[in-house]
């Protein structure tokens, strides 16, 4: 799924056009134990609950594409008898109705899920009646030929609101706040089946996760049979040792900023396409060539690559790239650039030692002190950074 698509379906998280049918819920105790569950139809609840739930089902569907939402998709053998698919399909066209199904679901999770705190699984089912485009991209909602029948999980941590003083307005008086447990943002979700191409898409889900570098791989391997990406730390630091491994004692200043000043590039060309930019291994390869790095540095990169990053992984571009700032580090000295100024940072030999030149002219701060700079500043050539 893309961000277009994604915001297609978060639009009916609200009143006038929601299309969801029914609520499940079942709040869980740090012991694993179920403490209580909800089972009706959403409509029948009130106003103010509907409008907070929806909060929690657009923020399951918030982040960002390739790190904080994944779009992931069955291996085969999980689309047979007995595999993962088919529970949630049968658990889909249920409509949630299948108590025995529920149960077994939040039994799933309960096992699954590792985390010591209370938390609330809501499962929702929806069905969202496709309204069909004009030719200049406007909606028709009388040419609605599908519908787009869906469930969508988030898992909440549940968390007891802090103590202190409040204003009671019955005794006129300011007396001890009365705690409460507390259902937060989810920490976990997923829908399925992915809504790829405005259509139906049983062949996938698309995953949640709140916190980026923890994508809880055997939770994705028991729940779903899928096997999760790199998290955007995990790709990064994957790459960051290709580019060390492929360059060897090649790795130059010069040429990782090339790397990076192309990432971007390919970044800005596409900022307004729905799909982030990813790179499979062939295009990371082509993006060195572009870069400089010398071919016989490439003999070995297929093999490289299969050893960092995994034989058929790609890498999502804003994961292994900052396009904000460049972040140059020594062990006593770190310097952050915009990157379309890193051509102000220059490296040079200067007495024998390798040194970080960077121009100080006008606009110079010192712990936020505005300096003077002039031809008899107090720096001079030995004081420069050392690399």
């Amino acid at each position: 799924m893309n961000k277009k698509e994604i915001t297609e379906i978060k639009k009916q998280f609200k009143p006038e056009s929601c299309a969801i049918t029914r609520i499940c819920g079942c709040y869980v105790d740090a012991e694993k134990n179920k403490k209580t569950e909800l089972k009706e139809a959403f409509l029948s609840l009130s106003e103010e609950e509907m409008f907070k739930y929806f909060d929690i089902f657009r923020k399951t569907l918030s982040g960002t594409i390739g790190k904080n939402l994944i779009n992931m998709e069955f291996p085969l053998e999980q689309e047979s008898e007995g595999g993962t698919q088919e529970f949630l399909l049968k658990l889909r066209n249920s409509k949630l109705t299948d108590d025995a199904l529920v149960e077994s679901f939040y039994d799933k999770i309960i096992e699954n899920y590792d985390y010591g705190e209370n938390y609330y699984i809501i499962l929702i089912h929806a069905v969202y009646d496709i309204p069909g485009k004009s030719s200049d991209g406007q909606e028709m909602f009388d040419a609605s030929d599908e519908i787009y029948e869906h469930i969508l999980c988030s898992i909440c941590p549940v968390k007891l609101s802090k103590a202190g003083l409040c204003y009671n307005a019955e005794t006129n008086s300011i007396s001890d706040r009365i705690r409460d447990w507390i259902v937060e943002m989810p920490d976990l979700g997923f829908l399925f089946p992915l809504f790829n191409d405005r259509s139906t898409d049983i062949h996938g889900v698309l995953y949640y996760s709140k916190n980026a570098e923890e994508l809880r791989t055997s939770f994705v391997d028991e729940i779903f049979g899928c096997n999760p990406p790199l998290s955007a730390g995990g790709q990064r630091d994957s790459f960051n040792a290709l580019v060390e491994e492929t360059l060897g004692d090649s790795c130059k200043y010069d040429t990782v900023i090339n790397i990076h000043e192309k990432l971007n590039e390919l970044i800005e060309a596409q900022k307004d396409e729905p799909e982030p930019v990813v790179l499979t291994k062939s295009e990371v390869k082509r993006l060195f060539e572009e870069s400089g790095v010398e071919d016989e540095k490439l003999e070995t990169f297929d093999q490289q690559y299969e050893v960092t990053a995994g034989e058929k992984s790609s890498l999502v571009a804003s994961n292994i790239t900052n396009t904000k700032r460049f972040e140059i580090k020594t062990p006593d000295v770190v310097i952050h650039v915009d990157p379309e100024r890193a051509d102000l940072v220059e490296t040079r030999v200067i007495d024998g030692r390798k040194c970080l030149i960077i121009p100080m002219e006008d606009n110079v701060e010192v712990n936020g002190i505005r300096v003077h700079m002039n031809e008899q500043n107090s720096f001079n050539e030995e004081e420069t950074f050392d690399e």
